[in-house]
């Protein structure tokens, strides 16, 4: 629920029990498919894999551990630009702790960030120094989670930034970092370009980059990282295209069928993560329907899928430079991995940059503990 306009409304996933059984009968009455008559996931998610899964959330799925689990960390709503945000709000016992804005992108939730809240929030009790901490704040996107759902177009990465900055001055946080990979990336970008005076720095962990005008000049790694880009564009954007130009029409299988949600947001991690093809070998299965069922519940398959066609036009086009203080880690496994010299152009004050040995794009899920590490090390130079 949300309070009057400005208030901070304290907030507590609640899932009835008509909700646990309506997805069980509707699991149970999944109309399947033929199987893929390839040997891998090149046709999309596998038959095998989505009826296991799907056998898993029916039959083992821990409903009341998986609501604990959602509402482990303090959650809260307020309404900013007359929509509902929904954020978890984790204070550090660190009274010098730097606040940070973390934003999750699509297929994510703020469910990815539960491994990595409690060791940057208290680092002393993870072996590190006080002089690391963090107060965490991770919002819900519009239309994900337990966002509102905008009811009119223009809810686009700008306007998000700024509901954002918003956010972190309603909290008493005049000053603060932000982080983020995916949308997050951009929206966290857009924080730094919208609202230099306010963002002491930012952190991503998806790193997106303008194509240079001329590659006469370009290394080998550098042409790696373009053709990597290419291929990604060329082989593993359809599901973008398709939510950027009939977000409404995919909207309705995402919203009535369980399964279709779970193999539309499976066939995402399991080609983006370090998972060497199999996602459980990352993820487990309760983490991965932790992550769906902050879509399922308050049914965002619509919703979630309309930032695309919001803000994917202008997603890959140069948006300018990000004055504020910048740090990445490139993980090899992303979508997005760029040289340092192909990043650097929009980064003028770029004081952080390192290329990891293993993780993907769910960094906080895939590499918890490297992704912390990279984040104390960012901001120590931000602080």
């Amino acid at each position: 629920m949300t309070g009057p306009s400005g208030a901070i409304v304290p907030f507590h996933i609640s899932i009835p029990e008509t909700a646990v059984a309506d997805v069980q009968e509707r699991l149970r009455r999944t109309r399947w498919p033929e199987p893929e008559t390839v040997g891998d996931w090149s046709q999309g998610t596998p038959l095998t894999y989505l009826r296991e899964l799907c056998r898993y959330w029916l039959e083992e799925y821990d409903w009341h551990a998986a609501e604990a689990r959602l509402n482990r960390f303090p959650q809260f709503t307020t309404e900013i630009d007359g929509l509902r945000i929904h954020f978890i709000h984790a204070r550090s016992p660190h009274p010098d702790a730097v606040p940070l804005l973390m934003t999750h992108g699509w297929p994510s939730s703020v469910a990815e960030f539960h491994k990595v809240i409690d060791p940057l929030t208290d680092p002393v009790a993870f072996g590190g120094s006080a002089a690391d901490a963090f107060h965490v704040v991770c919002p819900s996107l519009p239309g994900f989670g337990f966002s509102g759902k905008p009811s009119k177009t223009g809810w686009g990465a700008e306007r998000i930034a700024d509901a954002w900055d918003e956010l972190m001055s309603r909290l008493g946080y005049s000053r603060y970092g932000a982080q983020g990979g995916d949308w997050g990336a951009r929206i966290t970008m857009t924080l730094g370009r919208r609202h230099p005076r306010n963002v002491i720095g930012i952190h991503l962990n998806m790193v997106p980059f303008p194509e240079p005008e001329s590659t006469d000049d370009l290394t080998e790694t550098d042409r790696s990282a373009l053709d990597a880009l290419a291929g990604h564009r060329a082989q593993g954007s359809a599901y973008a295209t398709v939510q950027a130009s009939s977000p409404q029409t995919v909207g309705y299988g995402l919203t009535d069928s369980p399964a279709t949600l779970a193999a539309w947001i499976i066939e995402k991690f399991q080609a983006w993560s370090d998972c060497v093809g199999a996602p459980g070998t990352v993820f487990t299965n309760d983490e991965l329907l932790d992550n769906i069922m902050m879509y399922w519940v308050p049914a965002t398959g619509a919703s979630a899928a309309r930032i695309y066609w919001e803000s994917y036009a202008t997603a890959g086009r140069y948006q300018g430079p990000v004055p504020v203080p910048t740090g990445c880690s490139v993980f090899p496994v992303d979508i997005y991995r760029p040289t340092r010299r192909l990043a650097q152009p929009q980064f003028p004050d770029l004081r952080y940059w390192n290329e990891l040995d293993r993780g993907g794009h769910f960094a906080a899920l895939e590499q918890p503990t490297t992704l912390v590490d990279e984040l104390r090390t960012a901001f120590r130079l931000f602080r």
